[in-house]
């Protein structure tokens, strides 16, 4: 091979071999989304409130589950320090407080895209549809609960999501892809984090495992209404 040629083509291989640590994450994130189903995690939630420098924090278990592309639907249900459930499908959002046997529901309309959005940012969404809806930097590498993780921030580009999301943070497993933390960042400087553990991939679900299992007499308040 001459000179001439053998430069180039060294230089083509190296520039292959060489992917940035931001590429490496997002295509481990896409291969966990193409194969993403459904998941069921522990889970710690973290809100910080800026206004009075206040912090709460609730732990539960999370149920997702993913029977269609576009389809996510949600359970969650906190058990710490006080109980209740939250349950999300097709853009509808119901809050169940046991203790008061009441169940709160919300239409959330134009704005159930957005929360649909936020859920499935690392649960079953494509790489080329992040790109589409946030500018994503890489910040670094992350030891979490044991687990080497690439820490990317998300900035959404359309003006209605900075509205109410600054910036979203995730941090992605580099052994599988999976999210095994998020921080929503909000305008006003308050955020919310979430820690997700016990991770279980794929398990077998159905529409029921993601349902409030609602007792005879709960009292349904629409406040929207």
């Amino acid at each position: 091979m001459t000179r001439r040629l053998f430069l180039p083509w060294m230089l083509a291989l190296w520039t292959a071999a060489a992917a940035s640590p931001l590429d490496e994450a997002l295509a481990r994130l896409d291969r966990a989304a193409s194969a993403f189903r459904g998941m069921k995690a522990q889970i710690r939630k973290i809100s910080y409130t800026a206004l009075v420098k206040e912090t709460t924090e609730e732990s539960g278990r999370i149920v997702l589950y993913r029977p269609k592309p576009k389809d996510l639907r949600m359970l969650v249900e906190f058990d710490q320090p006080s109980p209740r459930a939250v349950a999300f499908q097709n853009n509808r959002i119901q809050l169940y407080y046991p203790r008061l046997m009441t169940v709160q529901e919300y239409d959330l309309g134009k704005q159930g895209a957005l929360v649909d959005q936020f859920l499935l940012l690392g649960f079953g969404t494509p790489v080329r549809e992040l790109r589409r809806a946030y500018s994503i930097r890489y910040l670094g590498q992350e030891s979490l609960q044991g687990i080497q993780a690439d820490r990317l921030e998300l900035t959404p580009l359309s003006q209605e999501a900075a509205q109410h999301v600054k910036t979203v943070e995730i941090w992605v497993s580099q052994n599988d892809g999976m999210v095994v933390q998020q921080k929503v960042n909000q305008p006003s400087r308050d955020y919310v984090l979430v820690i997700y553990s016990g991770i279980q991939v794929n398990p077998p679900l159905t529409s029921a495992d993601v349902r409030l299992k609602l007792p005879k007499g709960v009292k349904k308040e629409t406040p929207q209404r």
